[in-house]
Parts: structure tokens; sequence; C-alpha cells
């Protein structure tokens, strides 16, 4: 039986590795984030601001449950790299005069911090200086509040705050076109005005400190100098996607195993109940000279245990092994300087409990069997079975049949149990398959929504604050602009009852071309001239449908807040935004016709000319190029979402092969002997080859459809699971998910079938036809 014996620990190590790959995963990164965030202090309470005095510290300071505060100048400057033609904006942010930050440190992977007196010295963040081979002592040009600096690269660095870097309104990083400065306060007090004033400050709190009373006092005292509220380290946008990955994680090291382990324990239950009905005079001969009930039991469940256990030998190690890849993959990803890798006890010990708790549950019953079986029962002759004319045959279709395929079809109809058990299995590991290769279908279906049809400017320009509406007349005017339409953002708090969300209003004219809001059916919704639309996720977290009325805080301007009807409701998969006619927006905000950007359609021919000219304009914060915005996903997420469907369609191959070839086995074991005496009676071996390998192959054609309906659940469910205010991922399945997983499990049966046919082809006929009494 090794073959089987080895097919089944197969599946319980897919099982294994999985769970093992993600909980150590999960351990090393939560290990890793902690560590990080302890060394480098990283804050709990963040909050942004116009201006305010630094005499404002110590009000702050006072407030109950704050143990310490940092007050900062951060802004933003466009930059001018050498011989990189595209724009790239760096957030600047001020470090204490040749020292380090007290929170929010940073970590230097080289070179030393700007030194006091230096004008023009930053560090810069390591994975901007990776992707332009930055070195210390480089030089990049920057325009800062209007005015042209050189600044010298002086460090690289990391920090805590910036695991995740990713532009507002970006759903990727972009490594390239956004980077992180840090430069010395005086500096950057002198360029923007800020000489004993601060726009930023970061907080942490005492172990008894009430996050959400501090930040309340917090704004309290903020409001009057334009803050714009604060946040919790939770909603931090940093921590907030590295918390969700954390999340995708715990759910992979759930959902996968618990479904490789069921099917491991079904063919466990399969296989040892067709074992102990085969075995049934071996075990009655046994009782009958004295062995008993318990050593019969005891006997089964070692066979099982040495199956489980080879399965977890190869599982663990392919579990560690494939976990310190994805965490190696993970530290790329998310910029940590340093990875806390270590064999996780836990996760083996979980993964050891979980498939002992597997296997139990799905022999316990066949076990219980093989010991309770009296010997006298256990040695008497099974009944001769009552054959009764086949479905086909009481039909009359026999005659459209020759005589091996209505042996197939007679015992499929009168073994109807066994069938529908092998073809439970299949349709399984059909649906496995399913779920380890949608993932990529689903993400670049998410991607062609939202950067095809929903984003159709070719460059979205974003101003350093709102402007009028000028400015949209004269990007419009530059040669090779063909199409402009302006926008305006604007945060908000949003709030219904006790449930409020801080996101921000999206506004632009009803007749867009370049920006569009669709509905379930990918029809564009055009924008009413009054209320708020809200995508999906913000209705279900307000619980606010079209006709209900929301409360809507801005968080700039005027900080009015207003009662705002609910216009309207669609889908998306990313963010939690709110959608307002340009106008109604504008009206709302008591601003007259300001606008926060202008998207462009523009001519390819003229592209490059366009950029370089708004690097220069000064009030420009930042253009991003759509086609871009798609590589940034393809470059920083491909690694991850084509690895793991790579780790989850071997896995899940291997259940398949598991399955498919203990069907094989099983049944040339229970037909051995009446396919010998075929043989006996005049059949070719091609054609006993014919009956078993048929019945075979037709189960298995029978058992993809449900597969792939087995397969649309699972999805349903794990995709249920990786719902957040982030993202969404599409329960969208393309054909090629079903292709594979249907040409996978063929590959499957194909394979197991010139095993089986290999045995077939050796069948001892005096041995098999040996009586048995």
């Amino acid at each position: 039986m090794r073959g089987q014996v080895l097919a089944i620990a197969v599946v319980i190590a897919g099982g294994m590795a999985t769970l093992v790959m993600s909980l150590t995963t999960l351990d090393t990164l939560v290990d890793t984030r902690d560590t990080y965030y302890r060394d480098y202090r990283f804050a709990d309470v963040f909050a942004t601001l116009k201006r305010a005095p630094e005499s404002l510290r110590e009000p702050v300071e006072a407030i109950p449950g704050v143990q310490q505060v940092e007050t900062r100048v951060v802004s933003h400057a466009n930059l001018d790299i050498p011989d990189f033609p595209d724009p790239a904006v760096g957030i600047l942010i001020s470090l204490p005069d040749g020292r380090n930050a007290e929170l929010n440190r940073l970590f230097l992977r080289t070179g030393r911090l700007p030194e006091p007196g230096r004008a023009g010295e930053a560090v810069v963040n390591e994975a901007f200086a990776e992707e332009h081979g930055f070195r210390p002592g480089d030089r990049i040009g920057a325009v800062i509040n209007g005015r042209r600096q050189e600044l010298e690269i002086v460090g690289i660095g990391l920090s805590p705050e910036y695991i995740y870097h990713v532009a507002p309104g970006d759903l990727f990083p972009d490594f390239a076109r956004m980077g992180m400065l840090w430069m010395n306060r005086t500096q950057l007090e002198a360029a923007f005005d800020m000489d004993g004033a601060f726009n930023d400050v970061v907080l942490t709190l005492t172990r008894d400190g009430r996050s959400a009373d501090v930040i309340q006092r917090l704004d309290a005292l903020l409001a009057p100098f334009g803050g714009q509220g604060a946040l919790d380290r939770s909603d931090q946008l940093s921590h907030r996607y590295l918390e969700l990955e954390l999340d995708q994680l715990r759910t992979m090291a759930t959902v996968f195993p618990a479904i490789f382990l069921a099917v491991a324990a079904f063919l466990l239950n399969v296989v040892l109940t067709r074992l102990i009905h085969s075995q049934r005079e071996q075990m009655g001969i046994l009782k009958a000279f004295g062995y008993s009930h318990v050593d019969v039991g005891l006997h089964y469940a070692q066979m099982v245990m040495v199956i489980v256990a080879i399965g977890l030998v190869i599982g663990t190690g392919m579990g560690l092994w494939l976990g310190q890849m994805l965490s190696e993959l993970y530290r790329d990803f998310f910029r940590f300087p340093y990875l806390e890798w270590r064999i996780s006890t836990r996760s083996l010990a979980i993964g050891t409990l979980v498939t002992l708790a597997a296997a139990a549950g799905g022999t316990f019953a066949a076990l219980w069997r093989a010991a309770r079986i009296p010997p006298a029962e256990a040695m008497r002759p099974e009944p001769a079975p009552v054959f009764r004319p086949t479905l086909v045959e009481r039909l009359g279709l026999q005659r459209l049949f020759d005589q091996p395929t209505r042996m197939i079809l007679r015992n499929i109809e009168r073994r109807p149990v066994k069938a529908l058990l092998s073809a439970t299995g299949i349709a399984f590991a059909c649906g496995i398959m399913a779920i380890g290769t949608f993932q990529q279908g689903a993400v670049g279906y998410l991607i062609q929504v939202q950067y095809g049809q929903v984003q159709r400017d070719d460059l979205t320009v974003t101003f350093t604050e709102p402007t009028s509406r000028r400015a949209l007349h004269e990007l419009a005017a530059m040669h090779g602009v063909d199409h402009a339409e302006p926008f305006r953002d604007a945060g908000v708090r949003l709030s219904r009852g006790t449930a409020a969300y801080r996101t921000g209003i999206h506004g632009f004219e009803p007749e867009s071309r370049l920006r569009r809001i669709l509905d379930d059916e990918l029809q564009v919704v055009t924008l009413p001239r009054e209320g708020l639309v809200l995508n999906d996720f913000l209705s279900e977290y307000l619980d606010a449908r079209a006709g209900d009325t929301v409360w809507v805080e801005f968080l700039e301007g005027r900080r009015e807040r207003v009662a705002v009807p609910v216009a309207g409701v669609v889908r998306e998969f990313t963010g939690a935004s709110a959608y307002m006619n340009l106008d109604a927006l504008n009206r709302l905000m008591r601003e007259g016709t300001a606008i926060s950007g202008v998207w462009l359609a523009v001519d390819a021919d003229f592209r490059d000319a366009i950029v370089r000219d708004l690097k220069e304009v000064p009030r420009v914060a930042g253009v991003t190029d759509r086609l871009t915005a798609i590589q940034n996903f393809w470059d920083s997420m491909a690694n991850i979402v084509l690895t793991f469907a790579f780790f989850s369609t071997v896995l899940a191959g291997s259940i398949a092969f598991g399955v498919v070839y203990n069907s094989a086995r099983i049944a040339l074991t229970e037909r051995a002997r009446e396919l010998a005496s075929l043989r006996v009676l005049g059949l070719t071996r091609g054609e006993i080859r014919y009956i078993l390998l048929g019945e075979l192959f037709l189960i298995t054609l029978v058992a993809i459809p449900p597969g792939f309906l087995i397969g649309l659940g699972l999805v349903y469910l794990l995709v249920g699971t990786l719902d957040s205010d982030l993202y969404r991922v599409p329960l969208f399945l393309t054909p090629d998910v079903y292709a594979i997983a249907a040409s996978t499990i063929l590959v499957a049966t194909a394979l197991s079938a010139a095993v089986v046919a290999r045995r077939l082809n050796r069948l001892d006929l005096v041995e098999v036809l040996k009586t048995r009494e």
C-alpha cells in the first residue's frame, strides 16, 4: 500500500505545510513589527494641522494619558532626479537638528544623520534610494515651497512610520516617484515659515491612556490651528496596510489547512473503511486465535499514525522552507530593516494537533468497526449481492454500448455509495484547485476595472492646496493636452448614529469622462446634482441607504458640520469613498470654485514634455501616471500574489493527485479478483484496463462540474474573510480558473491511471484466483 500511503501523506503534508507556512510567516512578521515598533518608538497618535505655535506643545503634553510628544514640520516637495524624466514627490519630515527623532526614529542603513547647521542635507528612505541607485554623497533637486534647492543625500534609512508608504488616492506604493526625506528642522522651518511653529505632532500614550479620549482632547486643542483630525495608530495608513496583510495570513492559516485536512480525513476514512472491509476474514482469524478487539483496533490505528507521521514530517519541512521564503518576500515588500525569523514551536504544535485531530475524526468510525466486529461474523463469507437490470438495460439502451462499457455502467449503478464517495473526493480536489488559481484573475480584474473603466485619465495633477478653477484652463491650454477635468477632494468625517468614519469626499463634474463611478453591472452612474453617493463599504459601515441622511464634518476650510442626504450607493473594490457633484461640494464648503487637481487626457507624443513642464510648477504637488500606477501594482504586489498562488496551486495539485490515485488504487484492490477472472474468460489486457480505468475517468468527468460549484463556494468563503475598507477582492472566476482546475484533475487522473495500469498488467492470475477458504 505504499503508493496509497504516500498519496494520503502528501495530502496531509499539504495541509501541514500551509499551516506551518502561514503561522511561521505570521509569527515572524508580528515579532519583527513589534520589535521594530518598540526599538524605534513608533507613535500611538498622529495629527496634522495648518500651523500652531510651539507653545501649544505644553497643553498637548498635559492631556491625561499622554506620555511623550514630538512636534514636527512635514510638507511636500517636487523632486528633480537626474536621468529620471517622470515627476517625483518627496515628503519632507523634520528631525531635531543633528539628532534622531524621539518618536518614529530612523533606522540608518548607511550614512549618517544631517549635521546641525548644515543646510541641504537629507536622509532618504531605502526603497526610494534603491529605485534610483542613490548613495550617500549623491545630490537631487527639490522645489521646496516654490524655491529650488539642491539636496545632498547623507544617509539612507527606514522609519516605522513608512513601512508601507503610498500616496493619497493611490492603491499601491510607487517607490520610484515618491520618497521620504528627513532634514534638519531649522531648514524646514525657514523654508515653510514655521519658525517657532509646527504643522505635525505625534504622541505616545501611557499604559492606561485611552486613545479615544486623548484624540478628543487633542482635536479640541488643534481645531483653532487648522487641525485635520488626529488618528489613532490603528488608522495610520502604513500600519493599517500591514495589519490587513497580517489578517489575510491569519485567514490563510485557518481556511486553507482546514480544507486540506478535511480532505485528508476523508481519504483516510475511505481507505481504512475499504481496507478493513477487504480484510474481514483475516481479522476474524486473528480474533479467533486470541487477539483482542484492542489489538486489532490498535493495529489499524498504528497504520494511520504512520501515514500521519510521514505527512507531518514532509509538511513541516516544506512549511518551514516556504515560510522562510514568504517572510523574505514580505520583508522586501514592507521594508522592514531586519527580520525576526524563527521556527515557531506554536505553529508546529498547532499543526501537529490539528492534523492528529483530523486523522482521528476521519478514522474513528472505521477503527471502531474493526475493533468491535465479532470473530464469527468476520469469518463468515459475505452474502452474495443481488443484481438487477441497470437503468441503461431497463431503458433498452444496452445495445448502444459494448460489453466492457456496460460493465462500467453496471458497477457504478450497483455500488452508488462507492462511486459517490470517489466523485466527492475528486470534486473537492477540483474546488481546491479553483482557490489556488482564482486570486491572480481576481486581482487582474480589479486592476482592469479600476484603471480601465473607472480611472481613464492619462495624468492626475494634484495641487499643494485647493486653488482657483483658473488652473484648469491653464492646464487645458498646454500643448498636447486633449482634455482636462477638475476635481475637489475634501477630508471629512462621516457619521450616522454611533458609527463614524474618516474618509474623503471626491467631487467632480457629473458628465466626467476621465473619472467615473460604476454600478454592479459596470454601467456608468451619473452624479446627482445634490447629495452624497457612497460606495458599498461606507454604506454598510454607516448603515446608510439612499434617502438616509449622514452628518458630514469637514476637516479643512471652515470645518463645518452639515447634514447631507444620501443620493445613492455604488459598488467599488477599493477604498471607502464618498462622491459628490463638484458644484454641490463647493457650495457646502463655501469656497467658490476651488479645485484640488485636474485629470488630463494627453497625446502620448507630448506626455514627457507635459510632465517636464509640470515639474517646474510650484503649485503642483504631484503628477500620477495611470499606466505607471498599474505597473506599480505588478512591481510591488505581483511577487506576493503570484508566489502565494503558486504555492496554493502546487499544494492543491498534490491533493488532486492524492484523491484520484487513492480512488484508482482502492478500485484495483477491490476488483483484482474480478478483473483476473475476466482475463481468464478471454478478455484482453486492454479491455480490463478499459473497465477499471474507464470507470475512473467517467467518475472524474462527472465530479468536475460539482467541483466547480465547490470551488465557487470556497472562493466565496475566502473572499468574505478578506473584505476591508482598503480593498475588497472581487468574486470573479475567469474561465481559465475552471480550465486549470479541470486540466489538473484530468492530468492527475491520467498519471494515476498510468500507475494503476502498470500494476494491472502485472496481475498474477494464478495467485488472484486461488480460493480464500
